[in-house]
């Protein structure tokens, strides 16, 4: 404390000591009067400047009681310092209100966030700015890494532009494209003094509240494409079993070689039927469930045995041999076990059924780095390679549109539905991957998917709607 006394005694003394300096110099004053008035002055100096020490001090006190709510106030002397102590009083009582609006304010904010949080719809909090203030769980979780991408739709701009002139809520129907396609509705609600409270209140902010639609849109379109895909493709089938039929009942009613040869056919016909009702469905659910991520973790390595296994009888029919290369070690992936043991499935009996007779069949899977910009994030490749006839260029775009085939008389007779890489390219959009078909006529074709791992499985799909990209 004396180091804070000696500055302001100083302070003080030094007018004086200037003076009595220039009376001796220019007046002749006695240098001991001098001193002696010298003394005297100082003396009198050191009380204001204990006083001003001990004002300090008090000061330091009541700011240290503002500071910590349990400090007890400083002792004041009214007589030496009137009114000091009502307003270390107040200085004291308005922090102590501050601390507790504070504390309400946070726990407002707080609430609104766990009431965000839980809520199962995304929802947004933009600034008057349109920068995004807050989001809830759902929010990341439906967009994830295409936030900035939906943000900037320009059917949500317009609804935007509509709720900020008229003051009321507006309304967009948003379709992204990206990672796989959703249909959303969005409700812009304006953000004011009238309409919102608590720590949700932007003075000129929106909240935006978003309805994922993609399943209401998904079963819609589903419902009208089976009928026209399964009207068109069952038509022939049932024709046939219809004729032989009335063929069994008329003119071949009493001979058993027509019947066996005829029930054979019909036998095949239903077979076909089921086979393409089983396709459909599976299609459907696959269209469903597109935009929700699998969770689960999946062994590829032995997913692969038991696929290839399951052929054996097959590959002896015609033949054939599975050439595997892939280790036990291959690191899972993120996805749903039954719809990549279809991946599999599919492609392999592709490869069965385009492949040549005592031909070899290899099927892949590896850790793969970005390779002549496919993929273009590392992750698992698996890749079924037959040695058939190859498939033009031509036609490898549009592989995996449904009831699509390359010889629309080869491919019924000899099982198929034109709807097995329809279904393989829907799985892959599912587990945000990627497809790619290569092909060289007169040697064979090669079908590779790409998974991501670890945390490019949360990513996009590479082409952003899993369409195949030939070289």
């Amino acid at each position: 404390m004396a180091l804070r006394v000696i500055p302001v005694w100083a302070l003080l003394v030094l007018p004086a000591a200037v003076g009595l300096i220039f009376l001796v110099v220019r007046a002749g004053l006695a240098p001991d009067a001098a001193i002696t008035a010298m003394g005297i002055i100082a003396g009198l100096a050191l009380g204001p400047a204990m006083l001003w020490r001990h004002g300090l001090h008090v000061l330091e006190k009541i700011q240290q009681s503002t500071r910590t709510p349990a400090a007890p106030l400083p002792s004041i002397p009214t007589l030496i310092w009137p009114g000091l102590r009502e307003i270390a009083q107040g200085s004291a009582r308005l922090e102590r209100q501050y601390r507790t609006a504070s504390a309400a304010l946070h726990a407002l904010r707080q609430r609104d966030e766990d009431v965000l949080g839980i809520l199962p719809d995304p929802i947004l909090v933009l600034g008057a700015d349109r920068r995004l203030l807050r989001a809830n769980r759902a929010a990341h979780a439906l967009f994830g890494q295409d936030l900035a991408a939906f943000l900037r739709h320009p059917a949500l701009a317009a609804a935007l532009d509509a709720a900020r002139t008229s003051g009321a809520v507006a309304a967009a129907d948003i379709r992204l494209t990206i990672p796989v396609p959703r249909e959303l509705r969005a409700q812009v609600v304006p953000l004011d003094g009238h309409l919102a409270t608590g720590s949700l209140a932007h003075d000129g902010g929106v909240l935006i509240l978003c309805v994922d639609r993609s399943a209401e849109q998904a079963m819609a379109r589903m419902h009208a494409d089976f009928v026209a895909n399964a009207s068109h493709e069952l038509r022939t089938p049932l024709t046939a079993l219809i004729g032989f039929i009335d063929t069994l009942r008329g003119p071949a009613a009493d001979d058993p070689a027509a019947q066996a040869r005829f029930l054979a056919i019909m036998a095949e016909q239903g077979a076909r039927m089921a086979r393409l009702i089983d396709d459909l469905l599976s299609l459907s659910r696959l269209e469903m469930t597109e935009h929700q991520l699998p969770v689960a973790q999946v062994a590829v390595a032995p997913l692969l045995e038991r696929v290839v296994a399951g052929i054996g009888t097959i590959l002896a029919g015609r033949g054939m041999r599975v050439e595997k290369d892939f280790a036990a070690t291959l690191p899972t992936v993120t996805g749903d076990a039954d719809q990549l043991t279809q991946i599999a499935q599919n492609l392999l009996d592709n490869a069965v059924k385009y492949g040549r007779d005592n031909g070899t069949i290899r099927i892949a899977a590896r850790l793969a780095e970005t390779d002549r910009g496919w993929p273009p994030v590392p992750g698992l490749v698996i890749s079924v390679t037959d040695d058939g006839i190859g498939i033009k260029r031509e036609h490898l775009p549009r592989l995996t549109e449904r009831f699509y085939r390359v010889d629309a008389g080869r491919s019924p007779a000899m099982g198929g539905t034109g709807l097995g890489l329809a279904i393989v390219k829907h799985i892959v959009n599912r587990h945000r991957g990627d497809m790619r078909i290569e092909s060289v006529e007169g040697e064979g074709t090669t079908v590779s998917i790409w998974l991501p791992c670890g945390a490019a499985a949360t990513g996009t799909s590479m082409n952003g709607h899993g369409e195949e990209s030939p070289s």
